[in-house]
């Protein structure tokens, strides 16, 4: 007795232990509102319709015993059911609160699971826009119509499961008899019966009246434009009023059923209940048919092109692409003098040659400074003092510990430390990034900042802080240590928690560890992704958080969507895979939002951030007017700031979301055209064009860069996209949207349609790719056991043409990093004659201004011989003394590099971190040797200025 009782205790602590370490969580990051609303808005709905379905199907049992006929056993099948009487009969009033309770529990537990219906249909706010076909607001089939579909839905359940409950019954007792003389079924039965059959048949008349509203929201495959929403002409002229003819009829047969109390009969009922499946078939199927067949099908462009209308507008306006105006763009040069292009290219874009996609393993390699030490494997671009820069933080890699045990893991390793930077339209002689930010602890433009980093996209486990284990903080002359002195975590320092922690994360350890003392803090869902999904999870998630430094702080930025699928005709899109392209293929780490999520309404509607210190989360409302997020912060109130409380500091980092744009763009390859016969033909339907630079086949994604669109004077930070004509390479559009949130124009999309024939970026790359210079680099390239990468492709409006510009990198067999080499630069302009240097020109040089150059026929002073990413003329005699110490450092650094690999084949760390420190010297001392022989400058465009930084 005793072992049984501490078996159902210690079972029961396993399932509390969840529950209390999540009330936990939520109350140290201070939104134990969310856990609670949740928690209670799930126990209501339990126990509310978890009872509804008992007290339905346990009243109809009891109700069918009660009208039992006097039992005699006249036939077989009353005798042989006699024993089942008599085997129930003890214990009849148990077996009806088990079957009572067992259908409770199922549905009650189904209908926890709509606390988002529910929450929203009570909280719902009006859009304030009425819908096509019925004139009733979004509102209604946003927020009301899917609770309305769960109630009909539990209520079908609820009849059919008491149905049968009841036939059951009414079998065990006599009151139904399928081989017995006589009548088949009692008066009494045959009432109880019809009156359930009955209220089966009025939910369907119900179901049929709201499934005239579900029409606006009905997904379907219309040949002419693929996947499509909403009422079309059969819908709006067979459809709706075979559903209102259904439902009268509907409404009579149920009348018909509940008749039969007065009139023991089923001849009427039947009649009805026939009746009905023969017009459902009729009308609701055949009369339809007929209608698209003969009516529509001869003449469907002028028959469907109201309804395509209403299509257009509402999928535009969901998607926040009504605004969107489409520009021609002819592709002709309006500038022919080469100098004037030349001149005017410079100020077109500050071109980002740094491809963050590409120069992670750079990163990894200079500023890594540790084995423990990671960067992600794509980086972000920024802003800072108005120049764009590649960065990433140098968070923990917990697999590159020199000894992993438990104290290691999740004591003694617990943080990254710093963020690298390095401008995005620069490298150095060598080819690398000239760093702004660097170092270990870092220094440069950031200034002072709290560099420790708790919580991070790549920090997955647990850690335990702030106790008497201390953690290593960095290295730098012998080892620095730290204890963490956040708020952040949970408290283990009494029993309680550590015995439910120990248990939740399945590590006893935890409980009775010396390393867990006072003070000792357990920090876990420490994603920035994690923790936003866990404070408001009724938002959906953007797949990439970045990295800003904010007030001495480094903030993780996340962008948040609200979502809808009930949009009346507003097209659905499925967001995982909309939201792909060749950044979340293979082994890059940039997540697909959302995956299998269909939606046709969205708005980037809160900003948020997550604390890289102390985890704080906090939300912030972007979009005012979103309707959608003022249900919501009614359902949860106080969770969500105001937009007034985002700061300038901060503001200056926000920027607009690469999934919101590819969504956005996925939905304009169609919805760009606004005419319902054009749309209907599909004559300027585009598509998002593979990216030329990956193998994979997969869309190209958006590119942020700092550049002007035609009639712009000065340059934005904008994200930009290429499209092509359906089942064609050449370019049919560009789009940009001002990207900075600091801008009065923030967010207004600029469409460019093209109206001449010009290049796409399938073409450039290939004729690149089909340059002499080209192969004579590959080939020397792959003579020399280096790999070639091919950066980004970015594409620029210029004075009517568009300009590529393309870096390129190469990586030895023995380099741990991509240099970069070269710069490739596309000029496209349909209207020069043939032979002009202008036309369809594409150049392959050593740095961007040579290319830009040569590309307009412009006589430079730049020589062909400038290093990779450089803007400075060749000194024709560097002194002897530089060069020597150029050959000294590159000796010291193969040495360095040597004494380094041998140390990784002992797993000697610590000869391996002083052989990274001693190449990292010698790196530096040949980056200067070279310097005084060859100097760096600028390879990027619009004017940007060699601002120094440090080398590699």
């Amino acid at each position: 007795m005793t072992l049984g009782v501490l078996a159902v205790l210690a079972m029961a602590f396993v399932m509390f232990a969840g529950f209390w370490t999540d009330w936990l969580w939520y109350r140290s990051v201070r939104y134990s509102s969310v856990f609670t609303t949740t928690l209670w808005t799930k126990i209501g709905l339990f126990a509310v319709f978890g009872l509804l379905m008992a007290l339905a199907v346990g009243l109809n049992i009891w109700l069918a015993y009660r009208l039992r006929p006097p039992l005699s056993a006249m036939s077989l099948e009353q005798q042989s059911l006699d024993r089942y009487r008599m085997g129930v009969a003890p214990f009849k009033k148990w077996v009806l609160l088990a079957v009572a309770a067992l259908v409770g529990l199922i549905s009650g537990a189904s209908a926890s699971g709509q606390w988002r219906t529910w929450l929203m249909w009570v909280n719902g706010v009006d859009f304030g826009e009425k819908d096509a076909q019925f004139g009733k607001d979004v509102s209604f089939y946003a927020f009301d119509l899917p609770w309305y579909r769960f109630l009909l839905a539990f209520g079908f359940a609820a009849v059919v499961l008491s149905l049968i409950a009841a036939a059951v019954t009414h079998y065990l007792y006599g009151g139904l008899r399928v081989t017995s003389p006589g009548a088949r079924a009692t008066a009494a039965a045959t009432g109880h019966l019809s009156v359930l059959l009955g209220v089966f048949v009025a939910l369907k008349a119900v179901a049929y009246w709201l499934d005239r509203y579900g029409l606006a929201v009905k997904s379907s495959d219309f040949k002419a434009t693929g996947n499509w929403t909403g009422l079309r002409f059969v819908d709006a002229n067979a459809y709706l009023p075979a559903k209102t003819i259904l439902f009268c009829i509907a409404v009579i047969c149920a009348l018909l059923f509940f008749a039969t109390l007065w009139r023991r009969t089923w001849q009427l009922p039947v009649i009805g209940f026939g009746l009905m499946v023969l017009s459902a078939v009729l009308i609701g199927g055949l009369y339809p048919a007929i209608v698209q067949k003969f009516q529509v099908q001869p003449n469907e462009q002028a028959k469907e092109a109201p309804y395509i209308q209403k299509n257009i507008d509402a999928t535009r306006k969901a998607y926040a692409i009504d605004a969107t105006k489409l520009e021609n763009y002819s592709g002709k040069s309006t500038v022919k003098a080469k100098d004037k292009l030349r001149a005017d290219a410079d100020s077109a874009a500050s071109y980002r040659i740094l491809d963050p996609s590409i120069v992670s393993p750079t990163f990894q390699q200079l500023e890594q400074k540790r084995k423990y030490y990671q960067f992600p494997t794509t980086l972000d671009v920024d802003r800072y003092k108005g120049q764009d820069v590649v960065i990433g933080l140098r968070e923990l890699n917990i697999r590159g510990i020199p000894k992993r045990n438990w104290i290691n893991d999740h004591f003694t390793y617990t943080h990254g430390y710093g963020a690298i930077m390095a401008r995005g339209t620069q490298t150095d002689a060598n080819g690398s990034p000239v760093f702004t930010e660097s170092g270990l602890p870092t220094a440069g433009e950031l200034g002072t900042y709290e560099q420790r980093i708790y919580y991070g996209e790549k920090t997955d486990q647990y850690s335990i802080v702030g106790g008497p284990q201390k953690e290593l903080d960095y290295e730098e002359n012998g080892e620095k240590t730290t204890s963490y002195e956040g708020d952040s975590g949970v408290s283990l320092e009494n029993a309680f928690n550590r015995a439910a922690y120990a248990v939740a994360f399945s590590e006893p350890q935890i409980l009775y560890s010396g390393a867990i003392g006072d003070g000792s803090r357990i920090l876990y869902n420490r994603t920035p992704k994690q923790r936003v999904e866990a404070v408001a999870p009724w938002l959906t998630i953007d797949g990439d958080a970045y990295p800003a430094v904010v007030g001495g702080r480094i903030q993780w930025i996340v962008d948040a969507y609200t979502t809808s699928n009930g949009y009346p005709y507003a097209s659905r899109t499925t967001l995982g895979d909309t939201t792909a392209d060749s950044l979340t293929v293979g082994n890059q780490q940039r997540a697909v939002v959302a995956q299998q999520n269909q939606v046709n309404y969205i708005r980037n509607s809160v900003k948020a951030t997550v604390d890289a210190y102390d985890g704080t989360v906090t939300l912030y409302q972007w979009d005012t007017e979103d309707p959608v997020l003022k249900t919501w912060m009614k359902a949860f109130p106080g969770t969500v700031k105001p937009k007034s409380d985002v700061k300038g500091d901060l503001l200056e980092h926000l920027r607009y979301p690469q999934d919101m744009f590819k969504v956005q763009r996925e939905l304009l390859t169609r919805y760009h055209v606004t005419d319902p016969a054009q749309f209907y033909s599909g004559s300027d339907a585009w598509q998002v064009p593979d990216d030329p630079t990956n193998k994979d086949n997969v869309a190209v994604p958006p590119y942020y860069l700092s550049m002007k669109m035609p009639g712009d004077t000065e340059q934005r930070f904008s994200l930009t996209t290429t499209f092509t004509p359906n089942g064609r390479p050449n370019l049919g559009g560009f789009m940009a949207v001002d990207a900075d949130a600091t801008s009065k124009e923030y967010g207004r999309l600029r469409l460019l349609r093209v109206t001449e024939d010009v290049p796409g970026p399938a073409q450039v790359q290939s004729k690149l790719n089909g340059l002499p210079d080209v192969a004579t680099f590959v080939r020397d390239m792959k003579g020399a056991d280096s790999d070639i990468q091919y950066g980004n492709l970015l594409t620029v409006p210029l004075d009517g043409g568009f300009l590529y510009v393309e870096p390129v990198y190469a990586q030895g067999r023995n380099a741990l990093y991509p240099l970069l080499k070269k710069v490739a630069v596309s000029y496209v302009d349909a209207d020069q004659p043939d032979g002009d240097t202008t036309k369809d020109t594409t150049v392959f040089e050593n740095n961007l201004t040579a290319a830009l150059n040569a590309v307009f026929g412009v006589e430079g002073t730049t020589p062909p011989t400038t290093p990779p990413g450089t803007d400075q003329p060749t000194k024709p005699q560097p002194p002897a003394s530089a060069d020597a110490e150029l050959k000294k450092a590159i000796a010291d650094a193969q040495k360095a590099y040597d004494d380094g690999e041998a140390a990784l084949a002992k797993q000697d760390w610590t000869a391996y971190g002083k052989a990274q420190d001693e190449l990292q010297k010698a790196l530096q001392r040949a980056a200067d040797a070279g310097a005084k022989i060859q100097p760096s400058g600028s390879g990027g465009g619009a004017g940007t200025p060699a601002k120094g930084g440090s080398g590699s």
